[in-house]
């Protein structure tokens, strides 16, 4: 059976999860297109506050099929160039999405799942969960922006060590590291992130969105260029209404009363 993109509410949170149990989620070029599907018909949704990314069977993603990349090694190289643009606007549909996705990892993260969790916005991880960049143990190199993560992330010679040695690395490791949020009890990674993804579905969606934007343009800035956005982003928030309603209440000492959405029924909603 083809893996597939399941979807369902919790509240306000869409919950995508990868499901190919029989591969641990291995990835298809049909799993990237209904992503990015899915992510375009959230950003307009008033319902949608959050997105959750997780996997089932007790794993988030083993990262793609090696019988399908043995497979295309018979055919023309542009057959894998086009699977891996596919994964590329997938893993760039998530870093531009206006609103918080968070990967919930239970089990093996590893290769482009690897890639896949670390483009999301927080990692909530259960502590016995295990990530590894193996590119390298089959003759590959790392896609879906790993490098580009690791890079920013970590000294060079420890980006280094995690790509060129390609071995398991306990969710422990990457928590001291920075690259996991939450550590969390095994199989309680989903239910953690719903409640991350319920924490921050309080604040103002116009106020996680500019700060979205503002931490996605800050590596390629200037000082004075970040500055000059900050500016942009505080005023046309300080006059957004949700500002107006948050200070008063904080003024208040009450909960910030901007406007919450109706919670959409639950329920599987598959998109692939």
């Amino acid at each position: 059976m083809p893996g597939e993109l399941r979807s369902h509410s919790e509240g306000s949170t869409l919950v995508l999860t990868l499901h190919n149990p029989e591969q641990r989620n291995a990835l298809s070029p049909e799993m990237y297109s209904a992503g990015v599907e899915a992510l375009n018909g959230a950003e307009g949704s008033r319902d949608v506050r959050a997105v959750v990314l997780t996997g089932s069977g007790g794993h988030f993603c083993a990262g793609g099929s090696l019988q399908r990349l043995q497979a295309n090694r018979e055919r023309e190289p542009e057959v894998q160039v086009q699977s891996i643009e596919a994964l590329h606007s997938w893993i760039e549909a998530i870093r531009t999405f206006p609103k918080p996705v968070i990967a919930a990892v239970e089990g093996a993260a590893a290769g482009a799942g690897f890639s896949l969790a670390l483009a999301c916005d927080f990692v909530v991880a259960a502590r016995d969960a295990v990530f590894a960049a193996a590119y390298s143990q089959v003759g590959l190199s790392p896609d879906g922006g790993l490098s580009w993560q690791l890079a920013r992330a970590l000294p060079r010679q420890l980006a280094s060590e995690w790509l060129m040695l390609g071995e398991r690395l306990a969710a422990e490791r990457l928590h001291g590291a920075g690259l996991v949020n939450q550590l969390c009890d095994s199989g309680r990674a989903l239910s953690s992130a719903l409640k991350l993804a319920d924490s921050l579905a309080e604040r103002a969606p116009n106020a996680l969105a500019s700060i979205k934007d503002l931490l996605a343009e800050a590596p390629q800035s200037t000082l004075n260029t970040q500055l000059g956005l900050e500016r942009d982003h505080f005023v046309r928030n300080l006059h957004h209404p949700h500002a107006g309603l948050a200070i008063e209440a904080f003024l208040a000492r009450s909960k910030p009363g901007h406007p919450q959405p109706p919670s959409p029924q639950a329920g599987a909603q598959p998109t692939a």
